[in-house]
């Protein structure tokens, strides 16, 4: 009888976590759709940044994960660690955001509310974060260079008009 009723058990619990599997991995489309739309349509960079580090917090749980810059930033990763494991938080991962000619875009850090370190598909899903973060940091590096380089000419056709 206990047998019965274990197989019994065993059927439920495999579509059970089927279904939670494909949940996950529609959540990560759906999330990276949207981040990607948001790349497309020049929205601000932090905001995008933010939603990145939000998606991975929720996608891996009990987490808490920042991306810094490197320029113009006050607060150097180490005091972030510091401060992090005062309040109990440990770091989970680090992982640098460069861009595609190789410059420092900034860096991706993770603090996990238990010494761990991350599975093999958390990486993959760090790996994919750092992707996007680069993309949207590269785009608005490449707009600010394209926008520096169009001024003159902007003001050029303006005296000509005149």
């Amino acid at each position: 009888m206990d047998e019965r009723r274990s197989r019994q058990r065993e059927r439920w619990l495999v579509p059970l976590q089927a279904q939670r599997s494909e949940g996950r991995v529609q959540y990560l489309l759906e999330t990276e759709e949207r981040i990607l739309r948001s790349i497309a349509v020049r929205a601000p960079v932090p905001r995008i940044l933010n939603e990145i580090c939000t998606a991975l917090d929720c996608q891996i749980g009990n987490m808490v994960s920042l991306i810094s810059l490197p320029q113009g930033d006050n607060v150097g990763t180490g005091e972030v660690a510091r401060n992090a494991a005062l309040f109990g938080l440990h770091i989970f991962s680090s992982a640098g955001i460069f861009g595609q000619c190789g410059e420092e875009l900034g860096s991706l850090e993770m603090y996990c509310c238990t010494a761990r370190n991350p599975s093999s598909s958390e990486l993959q899903w760090i790996e994919r974060a750092v992707c996007l973060a680069a993309i949207a940091m590269g785009c608005e590096t490449e707009s600010d260079h394209q926008d520096n380089r169009r001024l003159p000419e902007k003001r050029l056709a303006r005296r000509n008009a005149l």
